[in-house]
């Protein structure tokens, strides 16, 4: 895991732990509700290994998670980020993009060629995400919401699949 930190207005996001991964889950389930179970990018994730993991605490409680995947897109290493979960409570309040922005510290940090989600474009393209039309996954999906934000590669092409 990084030790990335990006202060927030009141919190920080700091590296997930072993520790936090129940916290984490019950967060994004609270969020998504069992129906994520079901999309195709949780089909991803399920055979991809953890690049990294970010949260964000208020006292002792969880508000914010994030993960970031390991993931090959053609044939260039990348990762895969999702799903961000804020606490019902928290939303609206700038703690999602802290944790995009713990996300992309990170990417950059590893070299990989980009960052591949499955998104809102309204909301992830002021971080410099943008159109994959290119990308395909191994599932049903919106292509309009296929997003890739460069990192060493400027576009993706291919198909995506998970790294160990």
């Amino acid at each position: 895991m990084s030790n990335v930190a990006a202060q927030t207005q009141s919190s920080a996001v700091e590296a997930e732990t072993p520790a936090d991964a129940a916290a984490a889950d019950a967060l994004v389930l609270a969020a998504f509700g069992p129906g994520r179970f079901a999309k195709t990018a949780e089909r991803l994730r399920e055979r991809a290994g953890i690049a990294a993991g970010f949260v964000i605490r208020e006292g002792d409680r969880i508000v914010g998670s994030v993960r970031l995947w390991r993931i090959v897109v053609g044939e260039a290493p990348a990762l895969f980020l999702g799903p961000i979960a804020v606490d019902a409570a928290s939303r609206r309040t700038g703690l999602g993009a802290d944790l995009v922005a713990a996300c992309i510290d990170h990417a950059r940090g590893a070299g990989v060629a980009g960052v591949l989600l499955v998104g809102d474009p309204p909301y992830f393209t002021r971080f410099g995400f943008q159109a994959a039309p290119d990308v395909n996954l191994p599932g049903p999906v919106d292509p309009r919401r296929v997003l890739w934000l460069p990192i060493t590669a400027e576009t993706a092409t291919g198909m995506t699949r998970a790294a160990p």
